[in-house]
C-alpha cells in the first residue's frame, strides 16, 4: 500500500480484518450455532457490516474522495453489528473487529 498516512493505513487493515470476521462468523459460525445467530436480522447485518467494511477498505486504497463520505456509514453499521454480536453472545472477535473498525474510521481526517 502507498498511503503515508498512517490512520488511512490502519483503517484499511481494520476494515478488511472486520470484513473477513464478520463474513466469515455470518457464513460458519452463526448457520452451525444456529438459534439467535441464524435468525435473518442477525445475518443481514452481519453480511452488511461485511460489505461496507470490504467497500471502505477498497475506497482507501484507492484514495476516493467518497471514503469520507462512507465512514460515517462504516461507523454505524459497525457499532451496531458489534452490538447485535454482544447481544447474542459467543462473538468476541467480531464485536473486537467492529469496534476497532468503527474507531479506525471515526480517527481518519
Amino acid at each position: 500500500m502507498h498511503h503515508s498516512d498512517p490512520k488511512k493505513r490502519e483503517a484499511v487493515d481494520l476494515a478488511l480484518a472486520c470484513y473477513k470476521h464478520c463474513f466469515g462468523m455470518a457464513t460458519t459460525h452463526c448457520l452451525v450455532v444456529g438459534g439467535a445467530h441464524a435468525e435473518p436480522r442477525h445475518l443481514t447485518l452481519m453480511l452488511a457490516c461485511s460489505e461496507i467494511c470490504r467497500t471502505m477498505a477498497h475506497l482507501l486504497l484507492m484514495d476516493s474522495p467518497h471514503a469520507r463520505h462512507l465512514a460515517s456509514e462504516c461507523i454505524e453499521i459497525c457499532e451496531a453489528c458489534a452490538a447485535d454480536c454482544e447481544r447474542i453472545g459467543g462473538m468476541e472477535d467480531c464485536v473486537a473487529a467492529c469496534r476497532a473498525c468503527a474507531k479506525a474510521c471515526a480517527a481518519l481526517p
